[in-house]
């Protein structure tokens, strides 16, 4: 079977992927993970496949038509997000009309709302929902059937005689050993030039050694509706496995980045992956997320096996803030964390989001000024974003807050992130006048112009990234969210 896994042309630049899908203030363009994964469990199955990624390779929907009429595609899967779920729908429908091939949509929108999805066109055959490398696996092997029955296919929501029809769930992969090395898919299908992540070096190659969290954060999109609240792991020899090979296959790469959700969840396991890498003697450059909870001991031989930063969500100074949306962590240990970090060694991307569950201007100008004193290396200010799907968002539309729910409306006209919670005290125009100045007051200081232009001058291996980053960030910095 032929099939097209398509992210759909949108915003150019515009990261699905994203926990908070957008085009990045920093530039950040993430790899199509999830669809590399599923294009490489098809490509196990003998199907030929195209991966076409084209936000990232600026491919406009005609240049997709005119690419699919060549391919020829039996099935297309294409990803959504719910800022761009409008624009995504009226790509199937073109695509659609060119291949009259059937139609899968797959991603964090369409599988918290399949029946909304799959009532806003007849064009799309199906939605799989959830974690969907196998769903798209056994839907392909049913549809090349002689008499396919959709009913046969797990996870699958479909139209059956005029009614939308929700099969059981596809089971979580438990053995995720079995899954191919997703940088081999990179490699056969995607330019690794195209994608950049601001904290790191450039170019850099993303991968997950787990999917899910064991954490119950409000917030938080990928864990609420695509891959659960439970860590489930790559065993260390599969993974020390890909990072030989993605050392061989893209010298090139100055940085591999561990994008598990919370990749520090075990430590006893993090720990086990450094001995390792210092066992085997593998130079290797990587950065992961992490929770600021840590300690020292594994911070220090994170370093020690070649870690350079950790992505964190500090999100508030308020800790009544930090419960509301059951982060599980405290301020002092976020303080302790930050310490240790600077001690090991090892650089800290702070995240921080304004306008949480018991945000006022007050806890806001706090949390500014706690960024500020804790000084991580780099940070991000996001307006609260909620999303289908998860406990905020239905918090928040319970509660009246929501200034919208047309999904064109998540992202402005340029594709940055567009703030909808607005309550009647703090109103989402004055959350992203916040982040706005929250920016400017952080990157603004001597203090880290000093450190950055230092680190530049220490490491020359950061000039390219810090310079790229520069190019898109300063822009936001002297005009603001527009």
């Amino acid at each position: 079977m032929r099939i097209l896994m398509l992210n759909p042309p949108f915003k150019p630049r515009f990261s699905r992927t994203s926990r908070s899908p957008a085009v990045s203030k920093g530039g950040c363009v993430y790899y199509p993970i999830w669809l590399s994964y599923a294009t490489g469990v098809l490509e196990q199955e003998g199907h030929k496949v195209k991966l076409v990624d084209a936000p990232a390779e600026n491919k406009t929907l005609s240049d997709v038509l005119t690419l699919a009429k060549r391919f020829k595609p039996d099935l297309a899967v294409l990803d959504t997000s719910t800022a761009s779920i409008i624009s995504d729908i009226k790509v199937a429908e073109a695509l659609k009309e060119a291949t009259e091939c059937f139609i899968t949509l797959v991603g964090t929108h369409v599988s918290a709302l399949p029946e909304w999805t799959l009532q806003q066109s007849p064009t799309i055959d199906a939605v799989a929902r959830h974690e969907y490398e196998y769903i798209i696996r056994d839907l392909a092997a049913e549809l090349e059937k002689t008499r396919p029955s959709l009913k046969r296919v797990k996870g699958l929501s479909y139209r059956q005689n005029n009614k939308i029809v929700h099969n059981e769930n596809m089971p979580l992969i438990e053995d995720l050993d079995a899954l191919p090395f997703v940088s081999k898919v990179y490699k056969k299908h995607l330019n690794i030039w195209n994608y950049f992540y601001p904290a790191n070096l450039y170019p850099e190659i993303t991968i997950v050694s787990g999917r899910g969290c064991p954490f119950r954060c409000t917030f938080c999109l990928l864990p609420q509706t695509m891959y659960g609240r439970g860590y489930r792991t790559r065993s260390i020899d599969n993974v020390i496995e890909e990072v030989k090979y993605i050392k061989k296959a893209f010298p090139e790469a100055k940085e591999i980045f561990f994008e598990d959700d919370t990749f520090t969840a075990n430590r006893h396991r993090v720990r086990e992956f450094c001995n390792r890498l210092l066992e085997e003697g593998i130079e290797l450059t990587w950065s992961a997320n992490a929770r600021a909870d840590v300690d020292y001991e594994t911070l220090a031989k994170m370093k020690q096996a070649g870690c350079r930063l950790l992505c964190v969500g500090i999100e508030s100074a308020e800790q009544k803030i930090l419960n509301n949306i059951r982060k599980g962590t405290t301020v002092q240990g976020i303080r302790q964390f930050m310490k240790d970090a600077k001690r090991a060694g090892i650089l800290v991307h702070g995240c921080f989001i304004l306008g949480n569950r018991g945000e006022t201007i007050e806890t806001i100008k706090k949390t500014i000024e706690f960024a500020k004193e804790l000084d991580p290396d780099t940070a991000q200010f996001f307006p609260i974003m909620v999303y289908p799907g998860t406990e905020d968002y239905e918090y928040y539309k319970e509660k009246g807050f929501l200034v919208t729910e047309d999904y064109s409306q998540w992202v402005t006209e340029q594709g940055a992130h567009n703030c909808i919670v607005s309550r009647p005290w703090l109103s989402n125009k004055e959350l992203v006048e916040w982040c706005d100045k929250a920016r400017r007051e952080f990157y603004m200081r001597p203090k880290f112009i000093a450190k950055t232009l230092a680190k530049g001058l220490k490491n020359p291996a950061e000039i390219p990234r810090i310079a790229k980053a520069a190019r898109t960030f300063f822009k936001y910095l002297l005009h603001g969210t527009k």
